[in-house]
């Protein structure tokens, strides 16, 4: 799997929350990039960080635990970690992984967006 083919974009959604687009993969090969994306979003009075999954191809179990190191990094924040977009498979892992328990789920963002 390139890595060249994983990217992680961030864009502001609302005023105090910021996006993560998720495109590619999430491996533990793809931490760098996806703490600098964290560390992009994190911006001054940003509350919210929204992980955008509708363009994710890949995510193993090293994956996961980049999302709960990233999830740690946002609650030492205080910060809310919603997410939309998860295919069943991938909701299915956050909820027998209990991600589900720290992680907003929502069908889209507008639906994520409501939900702060």
């Amino acid at each position: 799997m390139p890595e060249a083919a994983t990217t992680y974009d961030v864009r502001g959604v609302a005023e105090g929350a910021r996006a993560i687009d998720i495109t590619g993969d999430i491996t533990a090969q793809s931490e760098e990039i996806l703490m600098d994306a964290y560390s992009r979003a994190n911006e001054t009075g940003v509350k919210a960080i929204v992980l955008n999954f509708t363009g994710l191809d890949y995510m193993n179990s090293g994956g996961i635990g980049l999302l709960v190191t990233m999830l740690v990094r946002a609650q030492r924040a205080h910060q809310q970690v919603l997410a939309y977009g998860l295919s069943d498979h991938y909701r299915e892992i956050f909820e027998l992984t209990r991600l589900d328990d720290a992680v907003g789920i929502h069908t889209s963002e507008d639906a994520a967006l409501a939900a702060l």
